[in-house]
């Protein structure tokens, strides 16, 4: 239980402890509870980038971009691409530094999105592979488009299961630059088993989620991969009191060393 006094300015966990309301603490407690609902009312389902819907949460979307522009990526390969907003965001970011194309990969792209991709401005930054991003044949092609002396961002947004990330990680891992990032999206699905979408969007993991999530796939590769660490992507700026992001992929950068 939760409960808000907005007239003492406290926050109280099952009567348990009290915090302040206009906290650090006050606000995270809030925000994990706002992030919960959003998910289960599919809050990131209401959002476009230059005309394509793009399934993310705008914070999320912002800390990507920090992080874009601070690498500088020859190449941005992401797995999973839906109806492409994803990928267009990125090419828009990649051409407004003047440098680098997206590879984007999928198991179906379906006409009417293809369409709409291979249509917009920025499809000239853009590659797309369809096929499962865990298939040999897949892989193979991936090749054609990386070269060793490359700068590459890697974003894994697709089959969200344990065994589907780890995969990919396994996979995508020898393609990620040193000082560079492999990002693990939706690492919150560790939190979201019990929520009412969950059993009917995701019948197959609803009783395993608290293990079946990206987030234990992401921590289990680094444990076992020497040169590959969990970090939390730096402030380039901050004037705030908020030390923390407010996001779906909680430990979603894998650093290569």
């Amino acid at each position: 239980m939760i409960s808000i006094d907005k007239d003492k300015q406290t926050i109280a966990i099952d009567e348990a402890s009290e915090v302040s309301l206009f906290s650090p603490e006050g606000f995270k407690i809030i925000s994990d509870l706002w992030l919960e609902v959003g998910w289960d009312q599919k809050y990131v389902y209401g959002f476009t980038w230059l005309g394509r819907p793009i399934i993310q949460l705008p914070d999320d979307m912002i800390r990507v971009q920090e992080v874009i522009y601070d690498v500088k990526p020859d190449l941005v390969i992401e797995t999973g691409i839906a109806h492409g907003g994803s990928l267009i965001y990125y090419a828009s970011i990649l051409n407004a530094i003047g440098h680098g194309r997206v590879l984007g990969i999928d198991i179906e792209i379906r006409a009417h999105n293809r369409t709409e991709i291979t249509g917009h401005r920025m499809y000239e930054l853009i590659d797309l592979i369809e096929g499962s991003s865990i298939a040999e044949e897949t892989v193979s092609k991936v090749e054609e488009f990386v070269d060793r002396d490359m700068t590459i961002l890697i974003i894994l947004d697709s089959d969200h299961s344990y065994e589907h990330v780890y995969k990919e990680l396994c996979l995508y891992s020898k393609y990620v630059s040193s000082g560079s990032y492999i990002v693990v999206t939706d690492g919150s699905f560790e939190n979201y088993g019990h929520l009412p979408r969950a059993k009917l969007d995701y019948p197959e993991m609803y009783n395993s989620w608290n293990s079946n999530n990206p987030k234990k796939a992401a921590k289990d590769f680094v444990d076992a991969n020497v040169g590959f660490s969990i970090v939390e992507a730096e402030f380039p700026f901050n004037e705030g009191a908020i030390p923390f992001r407010v996001t779906h992929c909680p430990s979603a950068f894998i650093e290569k060393l």
